[in-house]
């Protein structure tokens, strides 16, 4: 039977990168964009999380901790922004947001 190892972890980490790349440089609307951004943050964490299983260490454990919290916060304030922009234009299409003059 195969033992699932450091480098199986790294290689799911890859792809999920690769897919939140993907889905960033595609970005059709914000809500597609966040999305991408968390499958970004997920990709790091079971890379810090592996990496820390491997080595024995809570380090990476602890900055994956870290990267939960503050994806949290960065989805409840863009949450908060991609309603209000739905309310006052009734789309959330990035190209109509590159519009907006301060």
């Amino acid at each position: 039977m195969m033992e699932i190892g450091l480098n199986h972890y790294l290689v799911l980490s890859t792809i999920l990168f690769a897919i939140g790349l993907v889905g960033i440089m595609r970005r059709k609307n914000l809500l597609m964009l966040f999305f991408a951004t968390e499958i970004l943050l997920n990709s790091v964490n079971v890379a810090f999380v592996a990496i820390s299983h491997f080595y024995g260490d809570l380090t990476g454990q602890m900055f994956a901790f870290f990267v939960i919290a503050i994806a949290a916060s960065e989805v409840a304030v863009g949450l908060g922004l991609l309603i209000l922009w739905h309310k006052r234009h009734n789309n959330i299409d990035l190209d109509s947001m590159s519009t907006m003059k301060g």
